[in-house]
């Protein structure tokens, strides 16, 4: 069985003008009148293509083609959110290869015994809502629905009202229902494939991760009288804390770990104030949650020796964990044998990022597979996966998900 690579070449430049930037990167974020239109086009394909569509309680969309026997569906999917001034591969070449594997089993007359599932999965970026990777994490049971209700934009907006308002506040019910496996297919969002000239990852599990909120509560006064010596500056507290979690990652903990501060925010931002508060992101991630559980304190002491130096007060929130998830061995074995059988060369690797993966993970049988990411870039305007890698990734997935389904 083979993928039509140029249909599913066309359905990813036709999606990609749905929040297309000038550079040629998505800016998509979950909710929003681009993510609603961007649904709308992949429900229209999907029931083109004879899926039976559902839609739950936090927009999760899920397209059934039936199997020969009321068995567990095998479901493949990923998201359409983006983050801002993203790419056009990240979440929705998913979807697409998804959709891709479902038509060329059609164009080939195969039945399968489980049903075959595309799911399509709300805000796993957590750019606009956090925490990431909510929808499945509310799926999983590990995040109340009502918590991920009240989830708050950077304006206010609950992301319960952003669901009604376009259209995608589902009846059914978001609670995890028997599957027989779960696969994704995603960009690496990394170098190794493409340093070492490979079309397929065949992931085998997904690192630890931890997101932390640090608040820090200075004087705010007047940038030209107020003496440098009687300034309590929020902002250079903060710089300071930035520092301190990239040493923190590279020589206190080192190892496989890294650390991020992504966001900042400060107040009130204006040339001729001294800051008075400033919020900031921390990510820091490792393939061993011994490591997390031996940073996070080491991130407090950080945080607390900046803010003594400058005579400031603050807050830090751990407010997201996710643990290190290894996938089940007998569907990375089958992801290994399909990207064999598409004359993929291929190499098995752990994913840096998380993905909605890992909550699935949790309710049975899941794995992943990964195509290269050029120059190993992701989360900008520049990520680019060739075509070429692009169709042996989707032939992977469609050869793996029919072994699953257990193709007659």
């Amino acid at each position: 069985m083979k993928v039509d690579r140029r249909r599913l070449e066309l359905t990813l430049e036709e999606l990609s003008r749905i929040g297309e930037t000038p550079r040629g990167g998505l800016t998509r974020l979950a909710l929003s009148d681009d993510d609603r239109r961007a649904r709308d086009r992949v429900v229209a394909w999907m029931r083109a293509t004879g899926l039976a569509v559902r839609v739950d309680r936090m927009g999760n969309i899920f397209g059934e083609r039936p199997g020969t026997e009321p068995l567990p569906p095998v479901m493949v999917g990923s998201h359409l959110d983006s983050v801002p001034t993203g790419g056009r591969y990240d979440g929705q070449l998913g979807v697409l290869c998804a959709l891709e594997a479902i038509r060329a089993l059609d164009d080939h007359g195969v039945r399968t015994r489980h049903p075959i599932t595309l799911v399509v999965f709300t805000n796993e970026e957590g750019a606009r809502f956090q925490p990431a990777e909510l929808a499945s994490g509310v799926l999983a049971g590990r995040i109340p629905l009502e918590d991920a209700y009240n989830a708050r934009d950077k304006d206010g907006v609950r992301l319960v009202d952003e669901l009604e308002r376009i259209g995608y506040l589902g009846p059914e019910p978001c609670a995890a229902r028997p599957m027989r496996a779960y696969l994704e297919l995603h960009i690496e969002q990394g170098p190794l494939l493409e340093e070492g000239g490979y079309s397929v990852g065949v992931v085998e599990g997904i690192v630890a991760i931890s997101w932390s909120r640090v608040t820090i509560r200075g004087t705010q006064d007047h940038a030209g009288p107020t003496p440098m010596r009687t300034r309590h500056d929020a902002l250079v507290a903060a710089a300071d804390v930035v520092a301190g979690v990239r040493r923190l990652a590279r020589d206190i903990v080192g190892g496989d770990m890294v650390a991020t501060v992504g966001q900042l925010s400060v107040a009130p931002n204006i040339v001729n104030a001294i800051p008075g508060t400033v919020t900031l992101s921390v990510d820091v991630r490792d393939p061993s949650d011994a490591a997390l559980d031996r940073a996070l304190p080491m991130l407090e002491r950080v945080v607390r020796q900046a803010c003594e130096r400058e005579g400031v007060r603050w807050e830090l929130e751990h407010y997201w964990r996710v643990p290190y998830t290894p996938f089940d061995p007998l569907v990375v074995d089958t992801i290994e044998r399909a990207a064999r059988a598409a004359g993929a060369r291929h190499r098995r690797l752990r994913s840096g990022a998380g993905h909605d993966a890992q909550y699935m993970a949790t309710l049975g049988p899941a794995g992943m597979i990964f195509v290269p990411s050029r120059g190993g870039r992701s989360h900008c305007e520049e990520e680019f996966t060739p075509m070429d890698d692009i169709e042996c990734g989707a032939a992977t997935l469609l050869l793996a998900a029919a072994e699953l389904a257990r193709a007659e």
